[in-house]
């Protein structure tokens, strides 16, 4: 006879999982789960690679990039971001590195990781590290296909805040990265 796993309070048990889409960006799971109370029911979950933050400092402001995000169906700033293609791997470093190169064309001396946060702990189990980049280098982008219509630019820390407040910036992942890079100044 099966005995019965013992009920642990808070914890949610996985009793069967099925993917149930997969694209080279992401894939999409049901899993059928059991609440503490034993109760069952279904919780989706989407699987994306972690992706870096990149905070390009230099004189009082942020290199930021601009590009049109079809699911809101807008245009809006952020700091550099993304994950590695599919089949590539390295260190978070090695992907912000990655990143900020492809999509600006600058390269930094130094790296300051400023912590690791989740972007999606409802449904995803994603996660971002913040970078600081400093010591800043000016070369040539080398955009993904996809990227084709990203802008960039120099912003001073006040306009930055700024934009924040106008709508300008709505990207969760740079706000959060500019806090912890708050947090980090303050020591």
């Amino acid at each position: 006879m099966v005995q019965p796993m013992e009920r642990v309070p808070g914890v949610i048990r996985t009793v069967s999982s099925q993917e149930v889409y997969r694209n080279p960006w992401l894939s999409l799971r049901e899993d059928v789960v059991e609440r503490p109370d034993g109760s069952r029911g279904i919780y989706s979950v989407v699987d994306r690679p972690d992706y870096a933050v990149v905070i390009a400092a230099e004189d009082g402001g942020f290199h930021l990039v601009e590009q049109y995000r079809y699911p809101i169906q807008g245009r809006y700033w952020e700091f550099p971001q993304g994950s590695f293609p599919q089949g590539r791997a390295g260190t978070p470093e090695e992907l912000a590195r990655a990143e900020l190169a492809e999509e600006t064309g600058v390269t930094a001396a130094s790296w300051t990781p400023l912590g690791s946060l989740f972007g999606w702990h409802g449904a995803s189990g994603q996660a971002f590290t913040a970078f600081l980049a400093t010591g800043l280098s000016r070369g040539v982008p080398r955009r993904e296909h996809e990227e084709q219509d990203m802008r960039q630019r120099w912003v001073s820390r006040s306009e930055f805040e700024e934009m924040i407040r106008d709508g300008s910036i709505r990207d969760d992942s740079t706000v959060a990265a500019y806090f912890l890079l708050l947090m980090h100044e303050r020591g």
